[in-house]
């Protein structure tokens, strides 16, 4: 079938905006070093890198996640470990309190005073707010305070009765805020009220009690009751640190999680690297040889155009 000139002319402009095409779609992959920019550049590849970069937005969640944990935990542990120096220094003043021979009342009463100093900074630190104004001890019922002083001085926990917990990983759900009942509880939160203050109170009770010129049975039951919550915060000083050492064991997982969380990162991004990032080599040769059709194509249409069949038309 023979062409006209007009088909042959159309021909070659076809010809010349295909390479122009061509040529600009190489040039705009070096631009933006990218070898596929839409899912038509290459389906399969488009596909899968969706995937990688779904797979790369749940590890960043949870690396997110294990940020909000570590705050919240390390929060803890800090108050824990102020527990742990107060019910130490609870534990010094019974001892002192237990050796009722060499006592005065003053003394006694002096005792009883540091007691007393010292339950209220464990209700302080038990108290403690976060950044945000939530009480760290007091579980989802974080809007109020969780040990609570009624009319005659006693306290109770008002707190929450669940850990707040927080999934750090796919698989890996993990405490970050433990109750203040289970944390001050000597029997590890078995308990409704925390009875180191109500074993600090008979405590402190006897010790104000004037013991001069009372019988020995008087100077016995005050020695029980010290005795008692001796015991009661030995019980309770074991509890916190058990707090303290899950805690502890749990922001060490976290920096394993984050090291391995690092490293799917890395391996994500490589993976995104391979499958749209071009192959500079190749993009190269691919700009400079769609260049060359291109130049080609301008030059056989210049050439036509000089061809007497074309002049008919001009």
């Amino acid at each position: 079938m023979r062409l006209s000139s007009n088909q042959i002319f159309s021909q070659r402009v076809d010809n010349i905006t295909s390479s122009q095409s061509k040529w600009m779609t190489e040039g705009n992959k070096i631009s933006s070093g990218r070898r596929v920019e839409k899912p038509s550049d290459d389906p399969m590849a488009a596909s899968q890198a969706v995937m990688v970069k779904q797979s790369e937005s749940r590890n960043q969640q949870y690396a997110t996640a294990r940020g909000f944990a570590k705050n919240s935990m390390s929060l803890q542990m800090s108050l824990s470990s102020q527990m742990v120096n107060i019910t130490t220094k609870i534990q010094e003043t019974l001892v002192a309190a237990g050796n009722d021979a060499t006592l005065s009342d003053e003394d006694r009463a002096s005792l009883a005073d540091q007691l007393q100093g010292l339950k209220d900074q464990l209700v302080g630190i038990g108290n403690t707010k976060d950044g945000v104004g939530r009480y760290i001890f007091a579980g989802f019922q974080s809007d109020k305070p969780p040990f609570v002083a009624d009319a005659t001085g006693k306290i109770t926990y008002q707190g929450g009765d669940k850990q707040i917990t927080q999934k750090v990983d796919s698989n890996i759900e993990m405490t970050t805020n433990f109750t203040g009942i289970e944390t001050l509880q000597s029997s590890g939160g078995k308990g409704t009220e925390p009875d180191i203050f109500n074993a600090l109170d008979d405590a402190i009770e006897a010790l104000r009690e004037p013991l001069i010129g009372k019988p020995q049975a008087d100077r016995d039951a005050a020695l029980d009751k010290i005795d008692a919550a001796n015991r009661v915060n030995r019980a309770t000083l074991n509890n916190i640190s058990s707090v303290e050492a899950k805690l502890g064991l749990q922001l060490q997982e976290l920096d394993n999680l984050d090291d391995l969380g690092a490293d799917a990162s890395l391996r994500n991004a490589k993976r995104l690297s391979e499958l749209r990032d071009l192959d500079w080599t190749q993009a190269i040769s691919d700009y400079y040889q769609e260049e060359s059709v291109l130049q080609a194509s301008y030059k056989v249409f210049n050439d036509m155009k000089e061809m007497s069949m074309f002049k008919m038309y001009r």
